[in-house]
């Protein structure tokens, strides 16, 4: 394993460069606790590293040439644009992709978790508000859906509704930690309250999870991470049963695909977090980072292991097809001077 003591120090298994090389793909990972979006990447010999800063990011979407991010009070849009990548006035030749920030959408403090791109547009799970909800020119939000417990819309975080997959583009799994209607309410059995509903319907797939996060549906079948105990399931939406594929060392959130291949996210919990009284917190063998697994027989194929700064995960995502993608943050000038047209791109000069 290789790593340093600098800041985002990270460790890992040696053959991981060469298996992101071969996928031909690269990560994309938020940490709300260090206020970054970390690109993770490889030349094929080593892992390169993009850490840029949002505030409090947790959750992302991706798809095609499009990206969300969820932040602490905004979700800010951001597109693709190659043409910009080759000519990038501090990194010329280095990129084969670059995400430049084009729209802020101020939606207040929603504790937006899971986001995902539909037909209609971006929907994201409005945790504070108990439902799934898309973004309107004129409001904060609109709410397209909540649990059928839920009785009313509440800043309140009824039920901690978090998790949410598509199926064909349309939503059709949501995870919550409590079937329940009271302001935070869903505390009192976070352990083992946990359930994942079907969307639209609202019925209960199955319940009693401790602490479900991040569904995935690939192909025709629907995962699901249980954060308490670090396990990885398949779930028998007939039955209602859930099979544990493997688990990580750590609260596990942030679960991504890449042909055969799947990528967990997990924290190290510290006493002092909302979910400082779990049984997982403060184990010794628990760190922050992502895990990498064989899906078709569950194995472990190996990790990456932050050392320092990263402590917390909140969503891993996959950027297909890209090997060296850059991504412009909003707090430096950077993404100011990035200017394209439909048929023309340009790097604005500024006047000192």
């Amino acid at each position: 394993m290789t790593g340093s003591t600098a800041p985002f120090a990270i460790q890992h298994t040696p053959d991981v460069p060469e298996l992101l090389a071969e996928l031909g793909c690269s990560l994309v990972l938020t940490t709300h606790q260090a206020g970054k979006v970390v690109v993770l990447a490889s030349d094929g010999e080593r892992l390169i590293q993009l850490p840029r800063t949002f505030e409090e990011p947790m959750g992302l979407a991706v798809e095609g040439d499009r990206m969300a991010i969820a932040t602490k009070d905004a979700i800010v849009l951001l597109a693709n644009e190659p043409r910009l990548a080759a000519s990038h006035p501090r990194q010329q030749d280095t990129y084969d992709a670059l995400f430049v920030p084009r729209s802020v959408h101020f939606v207040g403090s929603l504790a937006v978790h899971d986001m995902i791109w539909t037909r209609e547009g971006l929907l994201g799970v409005n945790t504070l508000f108990s439902c799934l909800f898309e973004l309107d020119s004129r409001h904060s939000f609109r709410p397209v859906w909540k649990p059928p417990f839920v009785s009313r819309l509440a800043p309140e975080d009824r039920c901690h509704l978090n998790g949410l997959a598509a199926v064909e583009g349309e939503p059709r799994y949501a995870t919550a930690l409590g079937a329940t209607d009271t302001a935070g309410g869903w505390r009192a059995d976070k352990e083992r309250g946990g359930l994942l509903m079907h969307v639209p319907s609202g019925e209960v797939v199955v319940g009693g999870l401790a602490m479900p996060h991040s569904p995935r549906v690939y192909d025709g079948t629907l995962y699901a991470l249980l954060s308490a105990t670090g396990e990885i399931v398949a779930v028998d939406v007939e039955r209602g049963q859930v099979e544990v594929v493997n688990r990580v060392p750590g609260f596990a959130r942030g679960l991504a695909r890449e042909g055969d291949h799947l990528f967990v996210g997990h924290s190290r919990i510290r006493a002092q977090h909302t979910f400082g009284d779990l049984a997982l917190a403060g184990r010794k063998e628990a760190f922050c980072g992502v895990s990498i697994f064989h899906l078709p027989t569950g194995a472990f194929v190996g990790e990456l292991r932050y050392l320092r700064t990263c402590e917390e995960i909140y969503d891993v995502q996959v950027l297909p097809g890209l090997r060296r993608p850059g991504l412009l943050g909003l707090h430096d000038d950077t993404y100011k001077r990035a200017l394209s047209l439909p048929d023309q791109t340009f790097w604005a000069r500024f006047e000192d």
